[in-house]
């Protein structure tokens, strides 16, 4: 990379500092209504208060349960977790979703990247429709296409095959991740393509060395956002997938539910690990989905 090149690379990288606009001054941040709080607060209750009592509950005995079902473990219960983390049906269920879940953002990274990549830099007959298309899919749920799909799939000789899952999760997936990150690319100046030009750097060699470091926070954002949806995808495995070798996670807990309906407490604890891992990756990284979505609309 060129010294010229560098250099449209570093400013176009680095955001100007805010300058103080006339009449700031530092005054203290105003509480606001308190009813918003409240609002806030109830909603912020009712997402969570789920989710605690079936953590919750994986610690307690199916007596407790039926007792005070909403009361707190005494004592103390971990031989329910315990028993699921020492279970290989767990682990392979829970194999089966890391590569499901990998490869199905892999795909859809690579393939939206390069889509959008076409679509915000260069013009050609129906590149508007061709967007609309994609704009169009985010209002088509899989759901709808369950039936069809179903059919494509088994035509295919992919019927209880990971991959079955895979090929299906990345095409669903596309455009959301193409509306996202046409306008990171569309922002990217064309002084900077030119220089590249200029420094003999062909298409390639732009996209790879310029607008993927350039375009990274909304890769970021629409891998995030891949990986969380095949990992929490019920509907698609569960026509797909029949042998529970080739269970995700979330054929798994149900057939563990219907295996050990008794066993609310150990079901419970299942439960609370099969979406620890989605909600752990959300948890670390829910700043940078909003960020790259925020960097989305500027663009």
């Amino acid at each position: 990379m060129s010294t010229r090149t560098a250099d449209w690379f570093g400013s176009a990288a680095k955001p100007k500092a805010p300058g103080r606009r006339r009449g700031d001054t530092d005054k203290p941040v105003k509480w606001g209504s308190p009813a918003v709080y409240f609002v806030a607060l109830v909603f912020i209750a009712v997402c969570v208060a789920p989710v605690l009592y079936i953590v919750l509950g994986g610690f307690r005995t199916n007596a407790q349960i039926t007792t005070s079902p909403a009361g707190l473990p005494h004592p103390w219960v971990f031989s329910n977790y315990a028993n699921v983390l020492k279970s290989n049906t767990f682990w392979g269920e829970f194999a089966n979703s890391v590569v499901v879940a990998l490869a199905s953002t892999v795909g859809i990274v690579i393939l939206g990247l390069m889509v959008s990549f076409v679509l915000a830099r260069y013009d050609f007959k129906l590149k508007g429709a061709m967007y609309s298309l994609f704009a169009a899919g985010l209002m088509f749920p899989l759901v709808i296409a369950i039936t069809p799909l179903y059919i494509v799939i088994k035509d295919l000789g992919l019927v209880d095959n990971l991959a079955g899952v895979i090929i299906p999760e990345i095409a669903f997936g596309l455009p959301t991740t193409v509306i996202i990150l046409v306008p990171f690319l569309r922002a990217i100046p064309k002084e900077i393509e030119e220089a590249a030009t200029i420094d003999g750097a062909g298409r390639l060699g732009f996209f790879f060395r310029m607008v993927m470091p350039l375009s990274l926070p909304g890769v970021v954002t629409v891998g995030i956002l891949a990986f969380i949806g095949s990992w929490n995808n019920y509907v698609l495995p569960l026509y797909i997938l029949n042998s529970q070798a080739n269970f995700t996670l979330p054929l798994g807990v149900q057939a563990f539910s219907s295996q050990y309906s008794q066993d609310t407490a150990k079901v419970l604890a299942f439960t609370s690990l099969a979406m620890l891992p989605a909600l752990v990756f959300f948890s670390i990284f829910q700043k940078r989905i909003v960020g790259g979505l925020t960097g989305a609309v500027k663009g």
